[in-house]
Parts: C-alpha cells; structure tokens; sequence
C-alpha cells in the first residue's frame, strides 16, 4: 500500500510539474543571476536594446542603441580600382594566384581597409544595499510578453522587477516592486565605456547621459578614425511613496512601495550621409510622450505590440519532465536527453529575437543583432553578407514576421547608392555592388583582405530577400516601388561584370575576381557566385514579366542566364567548389558556399537527382561540426535533403554544442545568425514551399512523433496550420491571402483524403506522386485531411 501511495505521489507531481510547464512554455528562467553577459537576458523593440543581468544587490541593463557606431559619412571607395580589373583577371587565367591577390589587394581594396564597429551605449546600474543574501531567487524571460523579470525574498520581502524594450512607446521600462510598503531603497546610476560621456540632473526626475564617439584609435583597423555621432540617454524616474533626488551623478530613492524607470536613448544618426540630428531633443520628445502614462499602460501596449507578431505561429512539440528544469540545464541536457518542449522553444526564441531586434524604421540585424557590450567586437559586430546577414532574416517570411524584414530592404536602398559608386569605381560596371561587408556607412567596396574580401555577390544575395517577400505577399506595390528597381540595377552589374572564359570552349561566362567565402583564395567562377547570379537573374526576369516591363532587358538576361558555367560533379561525386575539380574531402570548412543552389537557392532539387545526390556527398565531406551558425546552415541543409532525422542531429548539436546560457548562438563567440538559421531550419522541416509544390511535413524528424504547428506561411499566400499524431499528419488549414491554383504535397506514405472550404469539398486532382493542384481564393480557408 505504501509503494502504491508513493507511486501515487509521484505522478500526481509529475503530472503538476508538467502543468506548470505546460502553463506557461515560453519561458527562459535561471536559478542564479547571469555572470557573465552570454548569460544575461535580451529585450529589444528594433532600436533599444539591453541585457538584463538580474543581480540583487548590484543590477546591471547593459543598453544599445542600433545607429551608434564608430566612424563617420564614408564611401569607402579606392580611386582608379577598375584601371587593374583586366590585369587581375588575366594573372588569375594564367594560373597566377599569388600575383593578382597582391595586385588586387594594392590596388582595388577599400579606403580605409577595414569597416566601422558598432558600439555599446551604456549601462543603468542599480544598487540595492542590503539585498546580497537573497533567498527563493528566479530570474526569467518570458518571451510571449517580451519581459525580464526577477524576484527574490530578502528579510521576509519579496521584491520583483520587470524589464521591457517598448517599441509604441521608444524606450527601456524597469519596474521595481515589493509585496510590503516602504521596501524599496535603491540608487541609480548611467554610465558608457566611452570617453568623455558625463552625466547631469535635468529637473528633479531625470538623469542624463551625454556623449560623442570623436576621434577614435581602433587598433583592429590600425589607425584613428574620426567619429561623428553624438548621443543621450535620459533616465526618468517615478517613485510611489518615500523620497526621491536626483544629483548630477545618480538617482536615490529611500522607502518607496514601487518605482518606475523610463529610459530614453537616442543618437544623432539621421542615415548613412546625415548625422545632424539632436539626441537630447529626441530623448525629451519619447520622455515627454510618456508623461501620465501608468506603468500598467505601458506593460499593456507593450504586450499587445509584441504578441501582435509573436502568437501569430504556435509550435507544440510535446512536453516532458525536462521542461521544469531551469533553462541553462535543459541547454546541456537537450542532446543526450528527451524535450521537445526546449526545441520549440528555441524555435520560438528565434522568433522572439527577430521581434526585439528588427523593427520598421530601424537598421538591420549585424552580427550581434542589436546587443552588444564590447568596444572592440567581433568582426565590428556589423553587417556580414557572404552568409550571416542572409541568415538573420530567413525566418521573417516562412515564420510570419513579414513586417521585421523592412529594416533589411531600407538597407539595400542604401547601399544601392553607396554601391552605384563602388561598381563604377571598382570594376568600371552599371548597376551596383555589395562585398561581403557593410556598416552603418554603407561601405561597399572589398574590405580586410583581396583573398577574402573582393567577392562582388553580396548585394546580388540579398536581393533574393527581396524576391523571398514578393513570392509570400504578392505585392506588386512592393515589388514595382522597392524590390525590382534594386534587383534590375543589381542583374545590371553583372551583365557587365561577367566575363566569357577564355581557358573553355563552351563560351562559358563566369564570375571574377571574387572567391568561394572564405577559403581559397582569389580565383574565377566560383560555383556559389553562379548560383547567386543566376537566381538574381532568374527573379528580376520573372518580376519584369509580373510588372508587364523591360522586354529587352528580359531577352537580354535570359541569354545570358543560359550561358553563365553551370554547377559541376567532380571526381568524388561531389558538387565543385570551384570550376577546377580540387575539392578535398577532408576539408571541414564552415562555410559550405557552393551548395547555395540546395538553400537558400532552389536550383537543386529532387526533381535534380544528379546534383541532389552530389550535394550529399558534398556535405558529408564537410562534417557536422562546425561554428554555431555553421550548424544552423546545416539544419536548412538536411531539411532541403528531406532528411529529418539528420537534420534534427544538427539542430541537437546547434543547441547542446553551440548555444550559450541565455540561448545566444555560440560561434564562438555570439553572433546571433545561428539563432535564426536554427528556427529557419526548424520551419524547413515541417514546410516547404520553395519549388512549385508546397510540402507539408517534408522533413519531420522521427522523434517528432506528435505534434502540430499554426500559422507558418508559404510562398503564394498561403498561412499553414499543421497536425501530426504518432507520425502521420492528421490535418492540415491552409488560410489564403492571394487568388491561384496551389500544389500541395501531402507527407511521405500518405494522400490528400479530401479538401473543404466553406462546409463544402473541393474538387483536387492528383499526379502520380500524391500531389495534388486545386484553385484557392483570397479569404478563403481550406481544410485538408489525410489518408494511407
């Protein structure tokens, strides 16, 4: 009786503990405050962001903001570049490796040779005497709200504080709270790492923070750069009880029931040739806004803001005991143990981040998004564009964040000013150009290094973003007003820049100088350069046939497409690399650059068995390590193999070997494209849409045995709901936005039993491989049900 009694309890505590869990799923919680900043948790609304570390007695918001960057208005371009273009290209024919790096790297590479780093703002310190022996400690981020919180018990009280980064109302949120009257007593400080900043009362309620970025001896580039930007912070403080002053160097409150922390950051960054705005005069515009605002109205339109993007897709993966672990262990537990919940999780961690950090209005994800601590960062925490910028905003289309992928398209309007310059002066071309970096200035010439750093496809890849979003939202507004006006100027480049190859007598045109990232030197025709251009080419044909324009461009862009040197099988049976057969199997390289046509291209296919099979053979040689964001890729890349099981080894390894404390991508160091290559991979898995057919459940791992998924999107407009009991699908909605007839191809071993839509069925027709086509109407919902 005793066994069954204890028996009893312990399922009746699991089944609770797994309520809790179930309850509230979307939540990172820790058990100690963070130690180290990859520990700390993110908020962000696109501009603000900061790092919450949760400590009790001293706490740190370590704050950003995305325009403050070192440097000043700067083209970056190197006079008479274009003059040494055909003596380059001919040392490279002649075999000539060495010499024409040399060349090129004297002669054609940016001025000054290395980009801007972006730059931390400043920390809000706040110290509460008394508070260091804390008991009954938690610190959490719940991502469905888009709040930090901790709370602990010090001398029978319990404190709480919550920290938000409100995108309606522009500015960082703290609220302190304790469950007895009188409880609060704590100092506020601001301070920056950067020299000269000083700090000043302004009235009785606000605390401000002002500096410059000036002259600046920035040892990665080697040299003093003149700084432009100014910037401000004002710190507001409102307290409920006790008394409140602010000095010039602090804030003290002693004995209130809660107090409110608003804080306002702004630079003088206007665009990449305008810095002439007031960051005080901004800061006082947001604080003002804010005035008789409660803190609950601000939490409020906050939430509403955020869960507006954020529950618009919901995945549930099954929940185990191992979701009531605190995160940090569930982390270094996931790849040897059994939660689903943590996958998802992840998943929707990478959604959350997309929301914190990339905003309408706002500049791009860099490197690091928008959170960064460091002076000296990693590769300047800018904008890397031989994979890692691409891969920050795969998920925003399939992962229904639409609105999140305007910060990239304002950038490429940018650049395609700053790279109207670079292609004239560089390589004497139309059009414009990006290499493989770019800053807050929009440099677009070669940077660091002419055996990396000239690789003209950086632009010509991004623009493929603006396609992705054209073939979700069919906008003809958006793509005749913003997408093609840049992708034609791009394709305009490389009608001028490719060149026949004189080494063949298949009148082969290829790409060059540029080089396969970021290995083996500077050559002509790599395979990834040819698979980027060709599906530029393809998109900018295809959208001047939807806007009913350039006629002779498409004639022209269609010959040349056809004549640009096609993917190659060399002796392993391996996808080339290069033109020339000499990949090494033993080459573990994290950049897998060449099996761009498998994703995020979709020129190889299954319906491309060759290739397809030399792609596998490709990525076998390369390995399942890697960097942090070298595994996402590979996640995307086994999905596309339709091979779940191996993709989900990937995604086990991404998450167990390469994510930090806080759910950061680890490369290491952070960066945080891993995190959004993980849950575009995780998108990829369950639905596919980049051929003619949309897949459902195309690569479902087999550990994934029941689960389901609403609102991802697929190209053609169409928002999918997704459900799955003991592997095989059960149910599929599909939400049409767009008039057409869909393909729709039901998971492996099962059909497509029947299609309704308005109570009534709707007449399908089916190939041989389960397929099936029908005609959707905007509006309209359709359900489908599956059978063996």
């Amino acid at each position: 009786m005793n066994r069954l009694i204890a028996s009893s309890v312990v399922v009746l505590l699991a089944a609770c503990s797994l309520a809790a869990a179930a309850e509230n799923p979307m939540v990172l919680w820790y058990e100690q405050p963070a130690a180290q900043w990859v520990e700390a948790l993110p908020v962000g609304n696109g501009r603000l962001g900061c790092m919450v570390f949760g400590g009790t007695e001293n706490e740190r918001l370590q704050f950003n903001d995305d325009t403050l960057w070192i440097g000043a208005p700067c083209d970056y371009t190197h006079q008479g570049a274009a003059e040494h273009l055909s003596a380059v290209r001919k040392l490279l024919f002649e075999g000539k490796q060495g010499e024409a790096q040399q060349l090129a790297g004297r002669e054609m590479m940016s001025v000054p040779l290395r980009q801007m780093p972006y730059q931390p703002f400043g920390d809000l310190k706040l110290e509460f005497p008394g508070h260091k022996d804390a008991s009954d400690y938690r610190r959490q981020l719940d991502i469905d709200e888009a709040i930090a919180g901790v709370s602990y018990r010090v001398d029978g009280v319990t404190f709480r504080r919550e920290v938000f980064s409100s995108n309606p109302d522009q500015m960082i949120v703290v609220r302190l709270t304790a469950d007895k009257p009188g409880q609060l007593t704590l100092g506020a400080t601001l301070d920056s790492p950067h020299q000269g900043t000083e700090t000043k009362a302004v009235g009785k309620t606000v605390l401000a923070l002002r500096g410059a970025i000036g002259k600046v001896n920035y040892k990665r580039i080697g040299q003093e750069i003149d700084g432009a930007l100014a910037f401000e912070a004002h710190l507001k403080v409102s307290a409920e009880g006790g008394k409140t002053t602010v000095s010039d160097d602090r804030i003290e409150v002693v004995g209130a029931d809660a107090v409110t922390l608003l804080l306002a950051g702004a630079s003088s960054h206007v665009n990449f040739q305008d810095v002439s705005a007031n960051p005080a005069e901004r800061c006082v515009k947001v604080v003002k806004a804010a005035e008789g605002k409660s803190y609950d109205a601000l939490r409020a339109a906050h939430v509403a803001d955020h869960q507006r993007l954020f529950r618009r897709v919901t995945l549930d993966l099954g929940t185990t005991p191992a979701a009531n672990e605190p995160t940090d262990r569930r982390i270094k537990a996931f790849g040897s143990g059994d939660d689903p919940q943590l996958a998802a999780l992840y998943f929707q961690f990478g959604r959350y981040l997309m929301i914190a950090g990339s905003r309408p209005g706002c500049q791009p994800l860099n490197l690091q998004g928008i959170w960064n601590e460091s002076t000296s960062p990693p590769w300047e925490s800018k904008y890397t564009t031989n994979i890692n910028t691409e891969m920050n905003y795969w998920p925003a289309e399939m992962c229904n964040l639409a609105e999140c992928h305007e910060p990239l398209f304002d950038a490429l309007e940018e650049l395609r000013i700053a790279g109207g310059k670079t292609a004239k002066i560089h390589y004497d071309c139309r059009g414009w150009v990006l290499h493989h970096n770019f800053d807050l200035w929009r440099g677009t010439a070669p940077i660091n290094a002419s055996n990396h750093g000239i690789w003209p496809t950086g632009g010509a890849w991004l623009c493929q973003h603006l396609w992705w979003h054209y073939e979700f939202s069919g906008d003809k507004k958006f793509l005749a007003e913003r997408g093609y006006p840049i992708m034609k100027d791009a394709a305009l480049f490389f009608v001028d820049y490719l060149v026949e190859d004189p080494r063949s007598d298949k009148g082969w045109l290829i790409s060059g100088p540029s080089n396969s990232p970021e290995q083996g030197g500077l050559v002509m025709g790599p395979t990834m350069d040819h698979q980027i251009i060709r599906n530029l080419l393809g998109n900018v044909i295809e959208a001047s046939e939807v806007l009913g324009v350039d006629e002779d461009l498409r004639k022209q862009l269609t010959g040349i497409r056809k004549r640009i040197a096609p993917n190659l099988i060399g002796q392993h049976g391996q996808l080339q690399e290069w033109l020339e057969d000499k990949d090494n199997p033993g080459n573990h390289h994290r950049h897998c650059s060449h099996l761009w046509g498998l994703h995020p291209g979709s020129e190889i296919t299954p319906e491309t068995p060759e290739l397809f099979e030399a792609v596998k053979v490709s990525l076998g040689h390369r390995g399942d390590g890697g960097t942090g964001w070298s595994k996402a890729w590979k996640v995307n890349f086994w999905a596309r193999l339709l091979d779940g099981d191996h993709s989900f080894l990937m995604l086990s390894g991404l998450i167990t070997g390469s994510t930090f404390p806080n759910m950061f991508d680890a490369h290491p160091p952070f960066q945080i494209d891993g995190n959004f290559g993980g849950t575009s991979g995780m998108a990829e898995m369950l639905l596919q849409s980049h051929t003619a057919r949309i897949a459902l459940l195309p690569a479902r791992p087999s550990v994934w045995k029941t689960g389901s998924v609403q609102g991802l999107r697929a190209r053609g407009g169409l928002e999918v709901d997704l459900a799955w009991r003991d592997g095989l699908a059960t149910s599929a909605v599909l939400r049409a936005s767009l008039d057409g007839r869909r393909s729709i191809r039901p998971p492996a071993g099962q059909r497509i039993a029947e299609i309704r839509s308005g109570g009534k069925a709707i007449v399908f027709s089916a190939d041989d491989d389960d397929t099936v086509e029908f005609d959707v109407r905007s509006g309209q919902t359709y359900e489908l049900t599956f059978r063996q």
